[in-house]
């Protein structure tokens, strides 16, 4: 139909992502002059209504923000708890925190790589499809999947909204007993993870790469998940350095306490989310910006196949800035999750108290995590008697907003110096692009809308 003067194409659903969104591209004849993804999904307002809660229950609370990736939520929010309180917690608890931690990116980052994602580079519509053709490899996903929740269900109580974590631990510890035969599902997890990026890394990658800067929490001695400082890998031709795309520029880290400093919020006009800049320019959190950050500390497993699946060497310096090859980072993330599980589980040794007292007082807290999509950041300010009085939350898709918009104009515009597109092949190109991401907008999404609004072109609607 004919609308102001632009062409809408209307898609009914754009499957396999985690949100409700709308991205409107302007052209004017092969040349892209705008791409804005626009989430309109109506805000939660958990911010607000942390506010005159106790604060023993915000990790709760923000659990309910995403049912794929609550734990991520349930961290982040205990450890900026317990730094207004000033209590670090250590010993078997924190492990357990770090196990269940590898439970949540098993789960999840297999869920995208089997079932969202690979139908993309196996021209599947979905993971339905794409059993009907690779069986085996959706059936090794289901398993992986499997795994990830049985370390949920039994460090969190459920795999869905886990309710054994505390501030300070946990409600219970599980014993020695309890953890054995989920070794022994670990054990046939990291075999099937293992071949899941030697077929993930089969895949016919585009090329494309990105030049944002990369943020992500590192620590000095092991790949960063439950905790960390905030490291930026700046991006290629920057600041007087080389434009060389595939290798490690010189990083640079901050307190994570000036965060908010540094990570900056602010609402635009096309969409329900705030956008994030780092200071001032575009960044992206999630698998490729913890690679290139932390990359090199990898259990060994994980680097071999990180290096047989074309990924390079992260200890000589190699970096992945293309988009499609996310996809080849999460299967080595997951391999690193399973064999880090079965580590914690090896070493565990159960203490008499499941978690230390964190008791209230005035103060202002700073927790951050790596979720599954990236670097995800809480502030609490609590009064004297505990209650919250200030939250800030702020998630890895509204930090990527900007970074994801840039990725579809570029890719457009290389689309439309070979030809002119249809609406299917434009479509297809943009979704696409969008999952290389991975966004959860507002941690559950469902739809696309695509407007595509060209100069002199005449608006019709399919």
């Amino acid at each position: 139909m004919t609308h102001r003067g632009t062409r809408v194409l209307h898609v009914g659903s754009l499957a396999r992502v985690e949100g409700e969104g709308a991205l409107h591209l302007s052209l004017d004849g092969r040349t892209v002059t705008g791409a804005r993804l626009a989430i309109y999904e109506p805000p939660r307002f958990f911010e607000a209504f942390l506010r005159g809660r106790a604060h023993t229950e915000p990790p709760d609370l923000t659990s309910r923000i995403c049912g794929i990736c609550p734990v991520a939520y349930q961290l982040s929010a205990c450890r900026a708890v317990e730094d207004a309180c000033g209590v670090t917690v250590s010993g078997a608890p924190a492990a357990l925190r770090r196990l269940l931690y590898c439970g949540e990116w098993i789960e999840s980052q297999t869920l995208h790589v089997h079932l969202l994602h690979a139908p993309d580079f196996l021209g599947a519509d979905g993971a339905v499809d794409l059993a009907r053709t690779h069986r085996a490899d959706v059936e090794r996903g289901l398993r992986l999947k499997q795994a990830g929740n049985a370390i949920l269900e039994l460090l969190g109580g459920r795999a869905i909204h886990p309710v054994n974590v505390r501030l300070g631990g946990f409600h219970r510890l599980p014993t020695p007993a309890e953890l054995r035969p989920l070794a022994e599902q670990l054990l046939r997890a990291r075999d099937d993870a293992a071949q899941s990026v030697r077929w993930v890394a089969g895949f016919d990658f585009p090329d494309a790469g990105c030049d944002h800067d990369l943020l992500a929490l590192a620590e000095p001695d092991r790949y960063a998940i439950e905790s960390g400082t905030p490291t930026v890998m700046p991006a290629p031709g920057t600041a007087g350095l080389p434009p060389d795309s595939d290798r490690a520029l010189p990083t640079r880290t901050f307190p994570l306490h000036t965060f908010g400093d540094h990570v900056l919020e602010e609402q635009v006009p096309h969409s329900t989310a705030l956008h994030s800049r780092l200071d001032g320019r575009r960044h992206l959190t999630g698998p490729l910006a913890r690679y290139a950050v932390s990359g090199r500390l990898l259990a060994p497993i994980a680097l071999e196949a990180a290096r047989e699946a074309g990924l390079g060497d992260p200890r000589q310096g190699a970096v992945c800035r293309n988009p499609y090859r996310s996809i080849v980072v999460r299967a080595v993330e997951v391999l690193q999750a399973v064999d880090e599980a079965l580590r914690i589980i090896d070493a565990y040794q159960p203490t008499p108290n499941s978690h230390v007292e964190v008791a209230a007082r005035a103060g202002t807290g700073h927790g951050a995590t790596e979720a599954p999509r990236g670097l995800l950041y809480h502030r609490y300010t609590l009064d004297p008697s505990g209650t919250v009085t200030d939250a800030v939350l702020v998630p890895p898709t509204a930090q990527n907003q900007g970074a994801i918009e840039e990725d579809l104009r570029r890719q457009v515009q290389e689309r439309l110096r070979h030809g002119e597109p249809t609406d299917a092949e434009l479509t297809a190109l943009c979704e696409r692009a969008i999952r290389n991401h991975d966004p959860c907008i507002s941690c559950s999404a469902h739809f696309l809308d695509l407007t595509v609004e060209r100069t002199g072109h005449r608006a019709t609607r399919t």
